[in-house]
């Protein structure tokens, strides 16, 4: 079966990857997950980085753990945030490849 057919058969699945797409529709999400792509960062060193307030990057942050692209880990007070798996570092730079051709 192709893809196309199965994406046809699985409504389901066929809307989580079209919500996987739009997630990488804003550019502060796109800034978080090139920081990420270099290393694990806490969220104070994140907003410095990418030149954004907390609440912002903690909003982002929230909606790219929902999608599995981010993953957390407590570090005593700290939260550390790293890319979930080279999936999207492979998604980051295909992305780039592609606009830059």
């Amino acid at each position: 079966m192709s893809t196309f057919d199965y994406l046809m058969e699985n409504e389901d699945v066929l809307h989580n990857l079209s919500s996987l797409f739009k997630v990488f529709g804003d550019s502060t999400r796109i800034k978080i997950l090139y920081a990420l792509s270099d290393n694990e960062i806490c969220v104070n060193c994140l907003c410095e980085r990418i030149q954004a307030s907390q609440s912002a990057v903690s909003h982002q942050l929230r909606i790219l753990k929902q999608m599995n692209l981010v993953r957390s880990k407590r570090d005593g007070k700290s939260v550390i945030y790293s890319l979930a798996d080279d999936h999207v570092n492979t998604i980051l730079k295909q992305g780039f490849d592609h606009i830059c051709e």
